[in-house]
């Protein structure tokens, strides 16, 4: 009886597993576009902060993980204001704004609107009669960031990379 249930087991077929989903995935790196300005900064003058605190993933379009497309660069320049929170998110490119990025692009945006920054604080120093330095002026400005968002697809598994550069705003 045993052996008839044993060979019964071995007749029935066995299905392949199915491939996972494909899954989104995301990192950075900067990119400084050639149009950059910087703010020039005059003598004892000092720059400091513009630096990320608190960066989201941007998630890979889901609507775009089906068909797993080559690579797709983005480039975004990302507008912060004087307290460090971004307000707007722009194609840094004309090719980041073609019509087949704009999920790409939408997903960047969702992303970058909830990153926070260090302001970026001018100091101005200068020496006081005994030749010791401090600070005799201080403002904050705004700046904006150049990031490429790479979307990287493979069998089962989207990445996305992404970076940063200060300029001014």
């Amino acid at each position: 009886m045993l052996l008839a249930g044993l060979a019964a087991c071995s007749s029935h077929a066995v299905r392949p597993d199915t491939p996972p989903p494909n899954e989104g995935d995301a990192s950075w790196h900067a990119v400084e576009q050639p149009e950059t300005v910087h703010y020039q900064l005059a003598m004892g003058e000092v720059s400091s902060g513009a630096t990320a605190f608190q960066r989201v993933t941007p998630i890979y379009p889901v609507a775009q993980l089906a068909a797993c497309p080559p690579a797709v660069e983005v480039t975004a320049k990302l507008i912060v204001d004087r307290a460090g929170k971004v307000t707007d998110v722009r194609p840094g490119n004309a090719a980041s704004a073609e019509a087949d990025l704009a999920p790409y692009l939408d997903a960047t945006r969702t992303a970058a609107l909830r990153w926070q920054f260090n302001p970026l604080q001018i100091n101005h120093w200068a020496a006081d009669a005994n030749g010791e330095s401090h600070v005799v002026d201080s403002r904050t400005e705004p700046f904006s960031l150049d990031y490429l968002f790479r979307f990287t697809c493979h069998a089962g598994k989207a990445q996305v990379t992404v970076g940063d550069k200060l300029a001014s705003g």
